[in-house]
């Protein structure tokens, strides 16, 4: 028997919306954003889930819940290690503001390869990148079979892709669902990336900026859906 774990970004906030960065913050969900979570709610509605992780972020449990409406049944498990990147003083800031002083890509580039030392009052890429794969690494030992949702967000569930295809950073469209399945010998397939259930799109930041400095999107074989463009947090 496997493991898959069905990724889930949370639904559009107003913060997405008006191009605010939200790691450590939080913001509620615009009404598009509601839209699109019940209509990854519905499209997840026959999944057979064994159990639910979300982030302890407000966006992340309220898309959590809806989906869970569907599966009245499951226990919704709520892990702080599954938080956002902390943006530090640039929280709640426009994104132009912090690409102003370190372009995205780069910041993100550093982020990945655990040598970003952090924003100012943020977090370093080597606790960050931590946290995220000892999360994972927990659910999977917890879970060694079944079917499991986690809720989380754009970076976060991106990075733990990214460790397991470490070709280039795909942006996740708000609402959207990856799976990945993972092997009782530990080996892991990444099935799907990014599905954009909701048709909610990438909003753009920086226009392939991901691809030129982390690396082109991986696509090594028709079932990852890949999306073109980075994606607000």
């Amino acid at each position: 028997m496997t493991l898959t774990l069905t990724l889930v970004r949370h639904g559009q906030t107003h913060f997405n919306a008006r191009r605010l960065l939200q790691g450590s913050s939080n913001s509620p969900l615009t009404r598009t954003g509601q839209e699109g979570v019940r209509t990854t709610a519905r499209h997840l509605a026959g999944t057979e889930f064994t159990a639910a992780y979300c982030s302890p972020a407000g966006r992340a449990v309220t898309t959590a819940v809806e989906i869970l409406r569907h599966h009245p049944d499951l226990r919704l498990r709520v892990d702080k290690d599954l938080r956002e990147f902390d943006f530090g003083t640039f929280e709640r800031k426009p994104e132009h503001e912090l690409e102003a002083v370190e372009p995205w890509a780069d910041l993100i580039a550093g982020v990945l390869a655990e040598s970003h030392p952090g924003l100012p009052r943020g977090e370093s890429g080597a606790e960050f990148m931590g946290r995220t794969r000892d999360v994972f690494a927990r659910i999977a030992q917890a879970h060694p079979e079944g079917e499991v949702l986690v809720v989380g967000h754009g970076l976060t569930l991106g990075a733990y892709l990214w460790t397991l295809q470490p070709t280039g950073l795909v942006p996740l469209p708000n609402a959207s669902v990856s799976r990945v399945r993972v092997h009782p010998d530990g080996t892991t397939e990444v099935l799907e990336i990014g599905r954009d259930v909701a048709g909610h799109g990438v909003a753009a930041r920086v226009p392939a900026a991901i691809a030129r400095t982390v690396g082109a999107a991986p696509q090594p074989e028709a079932r990852v859906v890949p999306t073109p463009e980075p994606a607000a947090v």
